[in-house]
């Protein structure tokens, strides 16, 4: 009869393996990873667009030579993926992508905030994707979940993580608010507010002329695709059939009330902030047609 492992020694080994990986460097920075004075943080609650805003911004500011993902994590590094040893090691001022509610020892932050709506729906898809949910899980039976943050506690809720960054540093001069949707509406006109940061942050002066920005853009949109192009089958499908998430009044109240508190294409009865996710299959689809000219390519 085959023994089960023991617990205890299974813990053990889990404590030495950790153990391991801090003495020789290997250990992913996260949370403890060392903070320099100068450093910016590019953050967002996870389905916001980060990585999409990583490849913009790195392809403003490394002009010679077009971020990929071959050489990003050398760029605009997450912390989750590499070592503090490693981040450490890199050229400052470095730009850190981030998901992490509020964090007081980040110097410097760019906070990304996405309907959320367009969030609950990446996030259904990722979670079927890594098999934490079936594959015909029924979006009713997951919204309540996504509202309580089951899947990535670590992040709090949607709500939780923007109010936290929106209602403790909103004000201060070492943070600015990007807006998904005004990024994708105009995203160059969204560059030169984020190049007027960094050069505020310590960076050298970055060519912000137009034929630049224009660059940083186009070269930005092959890699965003690629990202969701396993996203946008099942996307369109969801838009059409399920309701929008609700969110805080208090996180309304706050930075992102100006964006999502009444929008014209949300109708009024179904506002974030409403309880209820029974919106008309007219209301839903209506908006997932007034997006299917413009595929949603750059949510990762």
């Amino acid at each position: 009869m085959k023994r089960k492992p023991d617990g205890k020694m299974h813990r053990a080994g889990r404590v030495l393996v950790q153990a391991g990986r801090v003495l020789t460097g290997k250990q992913m920075a996260g949370r403890n990873l060392t903070v320099f004075p100068d450093d910016v943080f590019l953050t967002s609650y996870p389905r916001s667009g980060n990585t999409w805003t990583r490849f913009l911004i790195g392809n403003l500011i490394y002009q010679d030579e077009p971020v990929t993902f071959a050489n990003i994590e050398s760029r605009l590094p997450e912390i989750y993926f590499n070592s503090d040893h490693y981040l450490r090691s890199l050229p400052r001022p470095r730009i850190l992508k981030s998901h992490e509610c509020f964090q007081p020892q980040y110097p410097r932050v760019i906070y990304i905030v996405r309907d959320p709506r367009d969030v609950a729906v990446s996030f259904y898809h990722h979670n079927v994707k890594a098999g934490n949910i079936a594959d015909d899980y029924p979006m009713e039976a997951f919204i309540p979940r996504f509202i309580a943050a089951e899947f990535d506690a670590k992040w709090g809720s949607w709500s939780d993580n923007v109010l936290s960054w929106l209602a403790l540093r909103e004000s201060d001069p070492g943070f600015i608010l990007l807006r998904y949707e005004t990024m994708k509406a105009n995203p160059i006109q969204e560059l030169q507010r984020v190049c007027a940061f960094l050069e505020r942050c310590a960076f050298r002066k970055i060519d912000s002329s137009p034929e630049k920005l224009q660059r940083a853009v186009t070269s930005a949109l092959p890699n965003a695709c690629a990202i969701s192009r396993r996203l946008r089958a099942r996307i369109g499908y969801l838009r059409r059939t399920h309701a929008p998430t609700s969110l805080s009044s208090e996180a309304r109240r706050r930075g992102a009330g100006s964006q999502y508190s009444r929008p014209s294409r949300w109708p009024a009865s179904n506002q974030p902030g409403g309880r209820s996710w029974n919106a008309s299959a007219t209301n839903w689809r209506a908006l997932s047609q007034r997006r299917s000219h413009n595929p949603d390519c750059l949510s990762s």
